[in-house]
């Protein structure tokens, strides 16, 4: 399968958050906001200001690993860094992307009752997400904004500047 690849600008990621915003006030209130990390922390934030949350967590999850000796990634096993107690109710739970689902049935099996809301869905996962904007292919791999460059910290670790 051929992979398109699909960049995000930081101008169209907060157009989007806030087209996700428009659509989750029609579902509120909610009592509070968490990102799943680290691709739900931007549009959590942004949608919790639309929304005027105030109490903002993350549920920390590790789904996406580099590929040695390459500039890419791919999903791997599930790993829970931290988790929320309770069952999720009056919990909205924000990523950037539903692609697998299963970062997604991860998290609704540990809140069941929260409303797990994306900027960008993928059909594979679409089951499993409550709300979402924009609906891309399945080949897609959405490039984000802060995907761009060589972070601080490989930077570092190379011995170099970024």
């Amino acid at each position: 399968m051929s992979q398109r690849y699909f960049p995000i600008s930081w101008d169209e990621l907060h157009r989007d958050a806030r087209a996700l915003a428009w659509r989750l006030m029609e579902l509120s209130p909610f009592d509070r906001i968490a990102a799943i990390t680290r691709g739900g922390l931007a549009p959590a934030a942004i949608i919790a200001r639309e929304l005027d949350i105030r109490l903002v967590d993350t549920i920390c999850v590790v789904s996406y690993r580099e590929i040695e000796g390459e500039k890419a990634e791919e999903r791997g096993d599930i790993t829970i860094l931290k988790g929320l107690d309770g069952d999720g109710t009056g919990l909205l739970v924000i990523d950037d992307l539903v692609d697998s689902g299963e970062t997604a049935k991860t998290v609704k099996r540990m809140l069941p009752n929260a409303h797990l809301a994306t900027v960008y869905a993928k059909p594979a996962g679409l089951a499993v997400v409550d709300t979402y904007v924009t609906l891309v292919s399945q080949d897609t791999w959405i490039v984000f904004p802060w995907d761009e460059g060589e972070t601080i910290a490989k930077a570092h670790a190379a011995g170099k500047r970024p």
